[in-house]
């Protein structure tokens, strides 16, 4: 597999030996070579076609992330922090921006040549971040009309007509507005998770009702900032814990439950930082790669049974993609 790591002000580094070698990815790519990047994503239908969200908008590569063309349009003065790509209908994309720019989420019918905004109301500042930000979009891969957004730090947001009206979810039952990612497991059992700095919240009935972990009672380390979907199956995920943020240690998160249960993993090397990122993907499931926010990056061959630090370590991460090599 090709590698990519995004950073934040390293731009795109990748390997494409298994980490024995690294290039940063330079404007000769296509790529800024001091760029923030803040998600990497790939096609569902193309893993050699893969999006970063900069601070300069959308890039996308079509040969698994060799060659980067800029998507320009309205988007390329802004921060793009998430990008989603519709599950069924893949012209259309979605794009959520923030900190420093303007929080908003867009939608594109026509692969990203023009975006509108979508009608989300995200408060323009709040408490510790100034500018909030989107941080992850989510759509039902069952139900693909029903979509989810979660923003740091302003709570999270649902729409049951692909995106064209919104509601704010519930926070009497999320009273914590720092969210940091949201995921849509079709089952069974359904489950929606929406991951706050402190807490996993779980629900069963798209959103009806939703029932704590009890990470502050339970887990090791209370901060959490990722969480992923075992793609081979959806009742099992990972999320990344951490003492704080950024932290000085942490480990991995597993339940095989759909949430009900966890058990936790520790890194071969004890990470330098929160556990920040973790990545599996459909095209090679029993793959896992995970990163400290502060570049300790690990590899897992047997679906995270076992783990290896790779020796190069990087700034501070963002985000984890690979295609085919």
């Amino acid at each position: 597999m090709r590698i990519l790591v995004g950073t934040i002000g390293q731009s795109i580094l990748a390997t494409d030996d298994d980490g024995e070698h690294w290039q940063r990815l330079a404007p000769r790519n296509g790529v800024h070579s001091d760029g923030i990047v803040r998600t990497l994503a790939s096609h569902p239908a193309d893993a050699n076609v893969l999006f970063a969200g900069t601070d300069k908008g959308i890039l996308r590569s079509d040969d698994g992330g060799r060659g980067w063309e800029s998507l320009g349009g309205q988007l390329s003065d802004r921060t793009v922090w998430r990008v989603a790509v519709h599950p069924r209908d893949n012209n259309v994309l979605f794009a959520g921006t923030g900190t420093p720019s303007r929080p908003a989420v867009y939608r594109s019918a026509d692969n990203g040549s023009t975006w509108d905004e979508l009608d989300v109301e995200i408060a323009l500042d709040c408490d510790n971040v100034g500018v909030p930000r989107v941080t992850d979009i989510a759509i039902d891969p069952s139900a693909p009309d029903s979509m989810w957004v979660s923003i740091e730090v302003d709570g999270a947001r649902h729409s049951a007509d692909g995106g064209r009206t919104w509601t704010t979810v519930d926070r009497q039952a999320i009273t914590n507005p720092d969210v940091h990612a949201v995921v849509v497991s079709p089952g069974p059992p359904k489950s929606v998770f929406i991951v706050v700095n402190n807490e996993i919240h779980v629900s069963h009935d798209d959103g009806a009702s939703w029932q704590p972990v009890g990470v502050r009672q339970r887990f090791p380390w209370r901060h959490v900032r990722d969480l992923v979907l075992d793609p081979l199956d959806p009742s099992k995920a990972w999320a990344t814990l951490g003492d704080a943020t950024p932290g000085r240690t942490g480990s991995l998160a597993r339940t095989t439950d759909a949430g009900e249960t966890w058990d936790f993993v520790d890194m071969p090397v004890p990470p330098n930082s929160a556990m920040w990122v973790v990545r599996m993907q459909p095209d090679a499931p029993k793959l896992m790669l995970a990163a400290s926010r502060y570049g300790y990056l690990y590899r897992s061959d047997d679906a995270g049974q076992t783990w290896t630090k790779l020796w190069r370590e990087l700034s501070e991460v963002s985000s984890i993609v690979w295609s085919p090599n």
